[in-house]
């Protein structure tokens, strides 16, 4: 047993060099805490994407609920804005009914205007464009008979027949579609009465409106909306005015040009370019792709090809020189995000959505910046003035002091019955 015993003593530092060699080296403590970090801020960061998506989400599907409500609200905004500067001023010597039917009954009578000015110079120029039109059709097919087309009469024959054999055989689709498009046109007229509504109202009692709420949400509440709603005013008023400056000197120039080019239509077309301006960059295509194909029907190629220089002159004036000049300075807004904007918001509500999405952005980014604002000066305050400890009512010190007195109290009575320790049972 002894030997057994003594003969195992020699190899315990060879099993003492087997147990180091097998221990596994420890991580550094920092570079796991790093990691640990980094992984946190991550998971942080992934869970913040996914609450946002999720209340984007949720925006959208109320917005999509009460759209019907939501747009002539906003519309009517968009007008009072418009209308507010000259009512403002009528209401000096005007009572406040009485300045903002004259403001909304002046719109109307300046769109009627429009309309009916535009209706006399289509109707005018009606012959003329109908003769113009037939021949620029048979320049058109003499153009596409010749290279690199090679099309002959037979051949744009058969793509007409065509045509009209599809709209044949798709005579129930495109009669659906027309009473689709009639009930669409009575639905944006029933929008439009209502939003014209709504903006009287706003007209008539948007200064004592904020003042109203902000005695019935409270003060503190009623300060902050008073403080966002005149930003949102103020940035929807530059955005309305700027545009409109920018979409007018559009109209101005490209129906100019496709005057001097002897383009028929050209006040129409320059109308649909001033309003196609409140659409950014959608609109602004859109109306120059009009402008070409009116001039390439009715005029020939080579015009096709100077009207579209006019087009392409004016907007690049337009993107480089007054947008960056009028509403990116107003509304500090980046060239893609309107773009998507208007992309997001063409494809969720059509042409009405594209029209509102940059007030619509611009309307949140104000909000953000107030809300950021708010945040970095309550951050500056907090870290400038620390906050006080806080001060104890009189009563509640008595009672204090009676509780502290009662604790004492019960703590010399426990130490008078409690028996003497050592120095040992104390360590």
């Amino acid at each position: 047993m002894f030997g057994r015993r003594g003969s195992s003593t020699p190899d315990r530092p060879r099993a003492r060099k087997q147990d180091q060699a097998m221990e596994v080296p420890q991580a550094d403590p920092a570079a796991r805490h790093r990691l640990g970090r980094g992984v946190t801020a991550v998971s942080t960061w992934t869970l913040r994407l996914i609450i946002i998506a999720a209340g984007l989400w949720v925006l959208a599907w109320l917005i999509g609920e009460f759209w019907s409500i939501l747009l002539p609200l906003f519309l009517a905004l968009l007008l009072s804005t418009v209308l507010w500067p000259p009512v403002r001023f009528l209401r000096r010597w005007l009572p406040a009914s009485l300045a903002a039917l004259i403001g909304v009954v002046g719109l109307l009578l300046i769109v009627a205007g429009v309309v009916t000015l535009i209706t006399r110079v289509v109707t005018a120029q009606g012959q003329d464009l109908a003769n113009q039109f037939s021949a620029g059709l048979s320049s058109l097919q003499d153009w596409l008979a010749g290279p690199p087309f090679n099309l002959n009469d037979n051949a744009l024959g058969d793509l007409v027949n065509q045509g009209v054999q599809w709209v044949q055989a798709n005579t129930q689709t495109v009669a659906g579609t027309a009473l689709s498009s009639l009930a669409t046109v009575g639905s944006i007229l029933i929008t439009l009465v209502l939003a014209l509504v709504l903006a009287f109202f706003m007209l008539k009692d948007g200064p004592r409106f904020v003042p109203w709420l902000r005695r019935w949400i409270g003060r503190e509440a009623g300060d902050h909306f008073a403080e966002v709603s005149g930003r949102v005013w103020s940035a929807l008023g530059a955005y309305i005015w700027s545009q409109a400056a920018v979409a007018a000197v559009d109209g101005i120039f490209i129906g100019l040009g496709l005057w001097i080019l002897g383009v028929p239509l050209a006040l129409p077309i320059a109308v649909l370019t001033f309003f196609g301006g409140f659409i950014p960059i959608v609109g602004a295509f859109v109306a120059g792709v009009v402008a070409v194909l009116v001039a390439l029907v009715t005029q020939g190629f080579w015009s096709a090809v100077i009207a579209l220089g006019i087009v392409l002159l004016v907007q690049q004036l337009e993107g480089n020189v007054l947008q960056p000049l009028l509403v990116s300075r107003t509304l500090k807004i980046n060239a893609a995000v309107v773009l998507g904007s208007v992309s997001l918001g063409g494809t969720l509500f059509g042409i009405i959505g594209a029209f509102l999405s940059v007030p619509a952005v611009a309307v949140v980014m104000v909000v953000a910046q107030y809300l950021r604002s708010q945040v970095t000066q309550n951050r500056e305050e907090s870290e400038r003035f620390p906050e006080l400890p806080e001060e104890i009512p009189s009563d509640r010190k008595a009672q204090q002091n009676n509780e502290d007195s009662e604790t004492q109290y019960l703590g010399d009575v426990v130490g008078e019955r409690r028996p003497d320790r050592s120095p040992d049972d104390r360590r």
